[in-house]
């Protein structure tokens, strides 16, 4: 890179990829200047990262928090809430934000940065799942840069220098930690054998996603908004070693692949460094040898319905992934509490998607009010 270092803002920074974020960062400190910091309700890791960072601004979740930091940091900015992280998103001394809060919280700031033409690293499933359509539409009237910071997607984006020689894109998928075990043994999962994945370690709601293969089908939905890929063309493999990232297949037959072992810390930097490519924290850690060998499987859709699920729902379009997001997720968060087994999660969003009834063009404020409805009916069932 330049002399002139890159700012950016990280929404989440105290999450699996905010924390990991500011791991790159600080192994390339020259690079980088965090304007702001945007924490949940972590305020303890928040500090720390204050300390280490030293922002210009920091947001927090709460008012409550907001005071603590303003008491013990008077020469920084301090905001809360979803107002600060409006306001973080519209300081336009901002190169880029990433986005890396969970949940639909992540939407209204992205668009705003969008507006203010500050480019985007993307690490907000619902961001795209719920508004894929108005978020890229902006995307190329603002003409800014949303690079994505999921592995998947990041390794698809590694690999495509034409996208109108693109035949296929190849998702890949770790199968999780049932992907060997019998559909019986999968539904009645306990929480501790369901937050059991064998090769990433992510936060709860994501890791049993990856469990039902729903993080998946999400996934399926994204790749669609981002390289404009038709879903008939984005075919999912399950890849238990979780080296392969994803692939692209090429008109002429040639397959072009992105490989390494399970770290956020490489797409992540791609995404922060782009179109810069830089030493950072996993330089010269892939193996071929320690590799080994490479599996490749068909996703067992019997087994592992939610993926099927979200093909259907993505097809559809309009409100239809809004209502798959919400109802899976809200079905997600009564299973972590054992209010239902996890078979159950697919049952719900299935049926809520059966009753839904869709809107063709949604507004930004129509797909938040549906979100609001499902979620409602989702919680009323418990």
């Amino acid at each position: 890179m330049d002399s002139k270092k890159k700012k950016i803002s990280i929404l989440g920074s105290t999450g699996s990829i905010g924390t990991q974020a500011i791991e790159v960062i600080e192994r390339i400190p020259d690079c980088f200047d965090v304007q702001a910091l945007c924490g949940g309700d972590n305020i303890d890791l928040l500090v720390e990262q204050i300390k280490k960072i030293k922002p210009k601004t920091v947001c927090t979740k709460s008012e409550k928090n907001a005071k603590l930091l303003k008491s013990e940091f008077s020469n920084i900015k301090v905001l809360f809430g979803d107002e600060g992280l409006q306001e973080v998103c519209s300081d336009k001394t901002n190169d880029m934000i990433l986005v890396a809060v969970s949940g639909k919280i992540g939407l209204k700031p992205t668009l705003t940065a969008i507006e203010n033409k500050i480019d985007i690293a993307l690490a907000n499933k619902e961001t795209l799942v719920m508004a894929g359509d108005i978020v890229m539409k902006k995307v190329k009237e603002k003409n800014i840069s949303l690079l994505p910071v999921d592995s998947e997607h990041s390794a698809i984006h590694q690999c495509i220098k034409n996208l109108n020689e693109v035949s296929k894109l190849i998702i890949t998928a770790s199968g999780g930690p049932f992907r060997t075990k019998s559909i019986e043994e999968m539904v009645n999962a306990t929480v501790k054998q369901t937050l059991a994945h064998p090769k990433w370690h992510m936060g709860k709601k994501i890791t049993v996603d990856s469990a039902t293969l729903m993080n998946k089908g999400l996934e399926v939905i994204e790749a669609h908004h981002l390289f404009n890929m038709p879903y008939e063309k984005i075919e999912v493999v399950v890849h238990p070693q979780s080296i392969v990232h994803s692939a692209v297949e090429y008109l002429d037959g040639s397959v072009i692949a992105q490989l390494g072992f399970p770290s956020m810390h490489i797409p992540i930097q791609y995404a922060l460094s782009y179109p810069n490519r830089l030493e950072g924290v996993e330089t010269k850690s892939f193996d071929f040898i320690k590799a080994a060998r490479l599996d490749f499987e068909e996703p067992d859709y019997t087994k592992f319905p939610s993926l099927k699920l979200a093909y259907e729902a993505g097809k559809k379009g309009g409100t239809y992934p809004v209502c798959l997001n919400a109802a899976n997720e809200e079905a997600v968060f009564a299973f972590l509490e054992e209010k239902i087994h996890l078979g159950d999660i697919y049952k719900i969003t299935a049926k809520m998607l059966d009753e839904h009834n869709n809107i063709t063009n949604p507004s930004i404020d129509e797909i938040f009010e549906q979100d609001k409805i499902i979620r409602q009916k989702v919680k009323s069932m418990f």
